[in-house]
């Protein structure tokens, strides 16, 4: 096999966190880096690697094979095009963009030109949700009628004001943190077809929510609930329950239940529920079976998986016009919570909403 050239762009905490995955892949190797800061540069020394102030300079410099786009949201569009126009597949960072209507121009230009873009949804990549999509997909809960997220959490005060952009309109969990739950219940339960929301202002006094909720219409006709906070003190959230980052301390809980006409499935608890004997009957006892997945890290599969479509061994589990679509569902939320009414989502067409995006990303 091929050893597989990837420059990263941008080394901050998740631009690092590629590096390490990089680090762990015996057929990847890490060519270089594109950040000006003196904190880049010396990442890049550390690494034994090149670092470029600009995209334009690494292109000048190498061919990698494929490059990492962990920098702020806003620089996305920009630099995707830029590494599109040199037919360099690139992994962006979730969200794909500031907006759908922005996204829609990387995405199409990237089609038009065959260069594969991935949008860096790595919670698709965690053995659990590959064994919860298996189930689902192969009917083991029947139809699906409802699925309900929570995603509560209580950021302190001081993450805030570290970074005082986290605290200005358009910066709420909505944004910042939805993106990742809404592509997991598309990927696990289907299209979203029209959303309601409300949302509530900030209890701390900054200018946007700390808390919102919404309901789901599904094309193959669920219905979904979903809740974000990023002030309740809650153990209900992914961070909490997947055991996925260790910085986060791990519950017992689950923050996902999707309800089918013939049994549920919690994740990321992986809790199969059924009535026994095979009966459909709230009188007769209901038990769970625990299912049984591997373990290994999602960041280190997202990175093989890059590798291998790079090699032109796999299609993108998440494309550019996967990361295109939860973004309009993540668009569809914020206008309903400003508009109060029903919000409809159809392909190809962009939903207007007045949106203020920090450029900190």
């Amino acid at each position: 096999m091929e050893t597989v050239q990837i420059a990263i762009a941008g080394v901050g905490l998740v631009g690092r966190r590629h590096a390490d995955a990089i680090n762990q892949l015996k057929h990847v190797t890490l060519s270089g880096v594109v950040d000006p800061s003196a904190e880049g540069h010396a990442f890049a020394q550390d690494r034994g690697v090149p670092c470029f102030d600009t995209l334009e300079e690494l292109f000048a410099s190498q061919t990698p094979d494929g490059l990492v786009l962990a920098t702020p949201t806003p620089l996305h569009v920009a630099q995707g095009l830029e590494a599109v126009g040199h037919g360099c597949p690139v992994l962006i960072e979730k969200p794909l963009a500031t907006s759908a209507r922005e996204a829609r121009t990387l995405v199409e230009q990237a089609e038009e030109k065959d260069v594969p873009i991935l949008v860096g949804h790595h919670r698709r990549h965690n053995p659990l949700i590959r064994k919860a999509h298996e189930v689902v997909s192969a009917g083991g809960i029947g139809e699906v009628r409802a699925v309900h997220v929570n995603c509560w959490f209580y950021k302190p005060d001081h993450y805030f004001d570290e970074a005082p952009w986290r605290k200005k309109a358009g910066a709420g969990p909505i944004s910042v943190n939805l993106a990742h739950d809404v592509d997991l219940i598309r990927h696990l339960c289907g299209e979203v077809q029209s959303v309601q929301a409300q949302s509530a202002p900030s209890m701390r006094g900054f200018e946007n929510e700390d808390v919102a909720a919404a309901v789901l219409r599904f094309e193959n006709g669920a219905i979904g609930t979903i809740t974000v906070s990023d002030s309740i003190v809650s153990p209900w959230s992914w961070e909490l329950t997947s055991n996925e980052y260790p910085i986060y301390p791990p519950t017992p809980e689950s923050c996902y239940m999707i309800g089918g006409a013939h049994g549920s499935l919690s994740v990321p608890d992986l809790r199969l529920w059924k009535h026994q004997d095979g009966k459909r009957d709230w009188w007769t006892p209901i038990a769970a079976t625990t299912l049984i997945r591997e373990a290994s890290d999602p960041l280190v599969n997202q990175m093989h998986h890059f590798a291998d479509v790079i090699a032109g061994r796999a299609e993108p589990l998440v494309s550019g016009r996967e990361g295109l679509r939860t973004l309009k569902v993540l668009e569809a939320i914020q206008a309903a919570c400003k508009t109060g009414e029903i919000v409809e989502i159809h392909p190809g067409q962009d939903i207007e909403i007045e949106r203020e995006y920090s450029s900190a990303g």
